[in-house]
């Protein structure tokens, strides 16, 4: 069987580890080419984890970082005695550099080629983009790149990544706006010491930003815009626990039992994890509730004095968001997926939190005055070579607008809509009406954030799961389910 990987980030890194360890424990092993096709300079590590500054970290513990599905101890492995370099003192775990992570990424694909190769399924790679996926005459779909060569494969699986930030202001083309902060080392370079930063976003991506202006000594004034002034959560220290009864096991017997899953299935579940440890539920609600109304900044400094507070709660929604959720949110009802939709910005604040190294440099800049929150953005305008930018509280002018806006979960990247379309065309796939794409055809898989009709932005832990599952659909002989 031979396979197509179209895309060579941190989701076909999965994929090829998952391939290696099914095809190395699959009796009588396999035949078959596996083509990976990706026209980037940095294979393997994808965007997110190319070169870059020093400062700018990854931002979950080394547990959910395994790119390997099921084995939270794989980073770390690899990491060894660096880690002691790049610990988090109030996390008591490394927090390395994201390119430093993309070293991790490239080593276990290179380990992962040896080993397919060793079991007779060589991997090629192809430096090109694959614009269009036919279903031609024949079992085989034929992939098309953009310099004009064609390929078959048996099964294709489509790891493209994420989707493009948004431009929300059309300020793409001013001079002042930078569109994409990564690298964040070319963003600094633009940025001169007396401008006012105005970073449009107050998730990871703007703490990154604020970060690397501290790192670099920036003395300017910072702002970050949203709609909603909410900051994400900070990670707690790490107890080495794993949830008992918020797992994709207990969810599919869940659903099995009863022909649905509803939200408080997935509720009670919580409740179970928490009664094991003596926790109310009802304060960890309470917590959530107040995410939207609770002052950011107040927030920020009770959250960075409990991350030794021994309760579980938000440790397991912040894991199992990512392990589980995945997983749950194609079984839920239209009426508990439309509810999650409506509390989208306190979901993402909680399942995707800083780290407390990061939080600790927010705090400091907020205490002096240096970084204010500003919610209720309306609007930023050009004006006489500056910005004025129009928020609830009032307008201000700033020098630098960075956009720190990430794409939605299950956007569609720029490069990869002439593939999109012609999936779509060829009925091999559909879109999702809340987003991504749905395999229509069992030789098309998806791996990452284009898995259509899921919720918030695929993490590592996430990936790696999807990646699991793939590998063990794409081995499977004949017509299989689509990943």
């Amino acid at each position: 069987m031979d396979i197509a990987i179209v895309g060579g980030g941190a989701a076909a890194v999965g994929l090829l580890d998952a391939l290696a360890g099914t095809e190395g424990n699959a009796a009588g092993g396999g035949t078959g080419t596996i083509t990976v096709f990706e026209p980037s300079p940095h294979l393997w590590r994808g965007r997110p984890y190319g070169p870059d500054l020093d400062a700018v970290l990854v931002n979950t513990p080394p547990a959910l970082m395994s790119v390997r599905g099921g084995d939270f101890g794989h980073f770390a492995a690899w990491l060894g005695e660096r880690g002691a370099e790049h610990i988090d003192p109030l996390l008591g775990q490394p927090l390395v550099p994201r390119a430093l992570y993309g070293e991790y990424l490239v080593h276990t694909a290179e380990k992962a080629v040896a080993a397919l190769g060793e079991q007779g399924r060589p991997v090629r790679v192809v430096a090109a983009r694959v614009t269009d996926i036919a279903a031609r005459s024949g079992p085989r779909p034929v992939l098309r790149t953009d310099d004009g060569q064609e390929y078959r494969a048996d099964r294709v699986a489509l790891c493209v990544g994420g989707g493009t930030s948004p431009d929300p202001y059309g300020l793409a083309g001013q001079a002042g706006f930078t569109a994409d902060p990564y690298p964040l080392a070319g963003t600094l370079d633009r940025i001169a010491a007396g401008d006012d930063v105005a970073v449009v976003g107050s998730g990871l991506t703007a703490v990154d930003v604020v970060v690397a202006l501290a790192a670099h000594g920036y003395p300017g004034r910072i702002t970050l815009l949203s709609r909603s002034g909410v900051l994400p959560y900070v990670w707690q220290r790490p107890n080495g626990r794993r949830p008992n009864h918020v797992t994709v096991e207990r969810v599919a017997a869940l659903h099995r039992a009863r022909g649905h899953l509803a939200l408080d299935d997935l509720v009670g579940l919580l409740r179970m994890e928490l009664a094991d440890t003596g926790e109310n539920f009802d304060d960890l609600a309470a917590q959530l509730r107040d995410t939207r109304t609770d002052d950011p900044v107040q927030r920020l400094r009770r959250q960075l004095a409990a991350v030794d507070d021994p309760r579980v709660g938000r440790r397991v929604v912040q894991e199992t968001a990512h392990s589980v959720g995945p997983y749950a949110w194609h079984l839920l009802r239209e009426s508990d997926r439309a509810w999650l939709r409506r509390h989208l910005r306190t979901v993402t604040s909680v399942a995707s939190p800083m780290v407390p190294v990061n939080a600790s440099v927010l705090m400091r800049l907020l205490d002096s005055g240096q970084l204010t929150v500003s919610s209720g953005i309306e609007a930023i305008e050009p004006v006489n070579g500056r910005f004025r930018v129009h928020t609830a509280e009032g307008r201000h002018t700033a020098h630098v607008v960075v956009n720190a806006v990430n794409a939605s979960a299950q956007a569609i990247p720029d490069l990869a809509r002439p593939l999109v379309r012609s999936l779509t065309a060829n009925g091999l796939a559909t879109l999702h009406p809340s987003g991504g794409l749905l395999p229509a055809d069992p030789r098309v898989h998806v791996v990452g954030d284009l898995s259509g009709g899921s919720f918030i932005t695929s993490s590592i832990a996430g990936v790696a799961t999807q990646a699991t599952r793939t590998a063990a659909a794409l081995r499977t002989p004949g017509p299989s389910a689509a990943g």
